[in-house]
C-alpha cells in the first residue's frame, strides 16, 4: 500500500479535474482512499514517469519530457516528484 503525503493529496485535490470531468474527492481521506484504489504511484523523476507509461504499454518513444509532464494522468508535485494516476 502507497503512502501519499498530504502535499501529494492536496496536489491531487486541487488538480483532479485535469483528469476527471467531474471531482472524484472532497477531502484528504477521500483523495487518499482514492489514489489507493487506483494504485497511483508516486516517482521521482520524469525517467521513472517514462519507464512507467513504457512498462504499462503505452507508447511514449516520441513524446518529450514537456509533454509526458503534460498528460493527464501525471500531476507535479511541489517536492518535484510526480503522481501518476490512471483514469
Amino acid at each position: 500500500m502507497n503512502e501519499y503525503s498530504e502535499e501529494c493529496l492536496m496536489t491531487f485535490l486541487k488538480n483532479q479535474g485535469q483528469l476527471f470531468e467531474e471531482p472524484v474527492a472532497g477531502s484528504l481521506a477521500e483523495a487518499e482512499a482514492f489514489l489507493e484504489d487506483c494504485m497511483a504511484m508516486v516517482v521521482d523523476s520524469m525517467e521513472q514517469v517514462r519507464n512507467y507509461f513504457e512498462e504499462n504499454g503505452a507508447d511514449v518513444d516520441g513524446m518529450s519530457d514537456e509533454e509526458l509532464e503534460e498528460a493527464s494522468e501525471v500531476f507535479l508535485l511541489p517536492d518535484g516528484k510526480y503522481l501518476i494516476v490512471e483514469g
